[in-house]
């Protein structure tokens, strides 16, 4: 039976768990609060909004609540460089040298957009260790990132960059079609304001600062953000015109909610057009085949999980097939695709279900208690649909 095109009905008795879950969960300390939407045809299913904005403040979540979206912010990226793909400005193949001539030795100049998009590039995967301002800068990160020995050879691992490789992305978007624009404008012309996206910016703008929601951390144990790395995530969001593509954006439920719903419609929400219908196909189809993602050899040891494959399509995370941690639940379809942010924050269309789920939260957890939890509350999500 083809599903695509259907929309599907929820048991109310099952969906009111995922409430009770996330509630459970604020007041067992796992993390301080959340804001979850899923939508299908019908609209919005269920719109959850529970515990705290600041924990220490005893501030509550609200509706207009802004938080730092952290790797999340990467698919604003991948989404324009899409689009500038679609207007034939970029090409998925060349190599990024032909537009950033600064990549034209050992090796680099093999790069291309692919690459760079599905995470095997090999350029820079950890968190630079360069001063504030070049990792607020889009274009001294990626000259850092052509002075570097790549990790291993374009194509060859994927090996998850946490921040430097979005800079370059960015780079290549300003190259093609900057017109003399920073990339917060750039990023809010052609994604943010078509999509009416008000509170969505790069850095922490001071007009959204009272809403804000600090980033602290619930988990001490292993494999805990240190603290100073949290502190200085904070500290990075509120410099003036940072630009941190990777990491560096803020967002509330409603902007993130929309665009999410604009995947979900094949590209377009409300007559507004970002991508078409065939790239988003292409971006959900698993790019890297069996290749393992080295990032996530030392947490799937310290759980004693097995290795899977990583599932990377184009700029999006990818269900697959098996049973693999991440951003989805073992009920999504193979199809479905995702983003994610460190601990925190996810979401993802499933579009055979033509189902959205959107996912916000406060207090970072460790990296796999993250995903377990984001894979209990997908298939709480999915396992009420009747």
């Amino acid at each position: 039976m083809d599903t695509k095109n259907m929309t599907p009905r929820f048991d109310r008795e099952r969906l009111a768990r995922i409430g009770a879950t996330i509630r459970r969960d604020i007041e067992d300390g796992k993390y301080h609060g959340a804001a979850l939407r899923v939508a299908s045809n019908d609209g919005v299913v269920l719109d959850l909004i529970e515990g705290y904005a600041n924990r220490e403040a005893g501030r509550r979540l609200s509706p207009d609540s802004v938080f730092c979206t952290l790797s999340v912010a990467k698919q604003f990226t991948n989404v324009l460089a899409l689009s500038l793909v679609e207007r034939g400005l970029l090409r998925l193949h060349a190599p990024i040298v032909e537009l950033l001539p600064q990549f034209g030795a050992s090796g680099l100049e093999k790069v291309n957009l692919w690459h760079l998009l599905t995470h095997t590039s090999g350029i820079c995967s950890a968190f630079p260790r360069v001063p504030p301002e070049i990792v607020c800068s889009i274009e001294q990160l990626t000259n850092y990132a052509a002075s570097q020995k790549l990790e291993s050879l374009p194509g060859a691992q994927v090996n998850y960059s946490i921040c430097v490789v979005h800079s370059v992305i960015a780079a290549l978007c300003l190259r093609a079609d900057g017109r003399g624009r920073t990339y917060s404008q750039m990023l809010d012309e052609e994604i943010f304001a078509p999509l009416q996206m008000r509170d969505t910016s790069l850095s922490l703008r001071t007009d959204l600062e009272a809403r804000y929601c600090p980033v602290k951390a619930t988990w001490s144990g292993g494999g805990a953000v240190p603290p100073e790395t949290v502190e200085a995530m904070n500290r990075l969001m509120r410099i003036p015109g940072a630009e941190i593509p990777g990491g560096g954006a803020v967002s509330t439920m409603n902007d993130l909610f929309r665009f999410v719903e604009m995947l979900r419609h094949g590209g377009e929400l409300q007559g507004v057009r970002i991508l078409s219908p065939g790239m988003i196909d292409y971006a959900s189809r698993n790019q890297t085949g069996d290749l393992r993602m080295v990032l996530m050899d030392a947490l799937l040891s310290s759980r004693n999980w097995l290795p899977t494959p990583a599932y990377i399509g184009l700029g999006f995370f990818v269900r697959g097939e098996g049973i693999t941690p991440g951003p989805f639940g073992v009920l999504n379809s193979s199809h479905s695709i995702a983003g994610m942010g460190a601990g925190a924050t996810a979401f993802w269309i499933d579009p055979q279900r033509n189902l959205s789920f959107t996912f916000l939260s406060t207090g970072l957890m460790e990296a796999s208690r993250n995903l377990e939890r984001l894979g209990i509350l997908s298939d709480l999500v999915l396992a009420s649909i009747v």
